[in-house]
């Protein structure tokens, strides 16, 4: 994935068999999520559904991390990646009854996959602890997931709370301990496209999901929008931001910066939104006719102008630069949001459509004209 003929690096890691064997364990992951999403969705819903996805997500962010670090063809290390991988599984196996009796596997499963990909650190105990995110995981967040896993309620669900705010808040608590980390920027950049990637697919399985057995002209345009709206985030990441991102990573003075706000966090944000946007869109699908109740437009309008705002987030932390269409667009799409209740599903998907090609064809006439490679050359000169 390059921008207009940029040049590959022959030597740099590529993803591995192994790697894409073990995403396949967060395509049923991001599935459970979504419909965890999809049953409750009003505040309190979203706040549990959030908590429960971040120890999925900093599953799969610690191996993205310990998979670009070694080499995953050594048998050792692929075993490992499996183990992993049946640790996801359990989680998604939970998520449905994560608040409910399956809490503790839930739990368990988080704090068995942490382990596993911290047994190096744990190996060399007699030098004492080191500190990072992987022990911060392995001593304080899987206790905590196990301890909230034996409360009851809302108990649970603050307890679950601290423990995700603590994994993702541990880079930035141990930044210095992490400065000399050492990223190979191809492979990481595209670990993480391919995350997005499988929330773009799961807005696909929404959408051919909603669709009844009896399909009419007007189910049959709805999905062509839905598909547009899919289709329109994937051009907005994959034209030109996932080169950026690796382009970024590759001369960042400090790897550890991009890594952190524009991979771990940002990336969080760009998959959850992703999420709520396929849910909204099952919804609209579902009855072309019928009107968006308020929580659907919000997962709908409010998902797509967190996805296209969150860009803005990564390009000043990657340049220093303001993303101004990507900005205006979910502004846009933010003004559209209180009308769209009162229009019927498929004129609301149709908008949302219109607004992210109309980005689209914005950033693809600027760009053409002038690279985002030439205008950081400019702006350094």
């Amino acid at each position: 994935m390059s921008e207009a003929g940029a040049p590959q690096v022959d030597d740099e890691k590529r993803v591995s068999w192994a790697e894409l064997f073990f995403d396949l364990v967060f395509v049923v992951a991001v599935t459970k999520v979504a419909a965890l999403v999809a049953s409750d969705h009003d505040w309190p819903g979203l706040l549990r559904a959030a908590v429960a996805f971040v120890p999925i997500y900093w599953t799969w962010v610690g191996a993205a991390i310990v998979t670009n670090r070694d080499d995953v063809s050594r048998p050792a290390m692929r075993l490992r990646v499996f183990g992993v991988a049946l640790a996801g599984i359990f989680m998604a196996l939970a998520l449905n009854s994560a608040y409910g009796d399956r809490g503790l596997l839930f739990a368990a499963a988080y704090w068995a996959g942490r382990i596993v990909l911290g047994w190096r650190g744990l190996s060399r105990l007699r030098d004492g602890v080191p500190l990072n995110p992987y022990t911060v995981s392995i001593f304080a967040t899987g206790p905590l997931l196990v301890l909230g896993a034996l409360l009851p309620g809302d108990w649970r669900t603050l307890v679950w709370a601290v423990a995700a705010l603590l994994d993702l808040a541990s880079p930035s608590l141990l930044r210095r301990r992490l400065l000399g980390l050492h990223l190979d920027a191809g492979h990481l950049a595209e670990r993480f496209g391919l995350f997005v990637l499988i929330a773009l697919g799961e807005s696909v399985v929404a959408i051919v999901a909603s669709v009844p057995d009896d399909v009419t002209v007007l189910d049959g345009v709805t999905v062509a929008l839905a598909f547009a709206v899919s289709a329109g985030l994937w051009w907005v990441y994959f034209h030109f931001a996932a080169d950026a991102v690796r382009h970024a990573l590759a001369t960042a003075a400090v790897q550890l910066d991009i890594a952190r706000i524009v991979l771990s966090y940002g990336h969080l944000l760009f998959i959850g939104a992703v999420i709520t946007v396929s849910v909204g869109l099952h919804e609209a699908v579902a009855d072309p006719r019928h009107h968006l109740s308020w929580p659907a437009t919000g997962l709908l309008y409010g998902g797509a102008a967190l996805y296209l705002a969150t860009f803005g987030l990564t390009r000043w932390a990657m340049f220093r630069l303001v993303s101004i269409t990507r900005l205006t667009a979910a502004a846009a799409v933010l003004a559209a949001l209180p009308v769209v209740p009162h229009l019927p599903s498929i004129a609301s998907v149709a908008l949302l459509a219109l607004i992210v090609a109309a980005l689209n064809a914005v950033e693809l006439s600027r760009n053409d004209r002038i690279g985002w490679r030439t205008r950081l050359a400019h702006r350094a000169q």
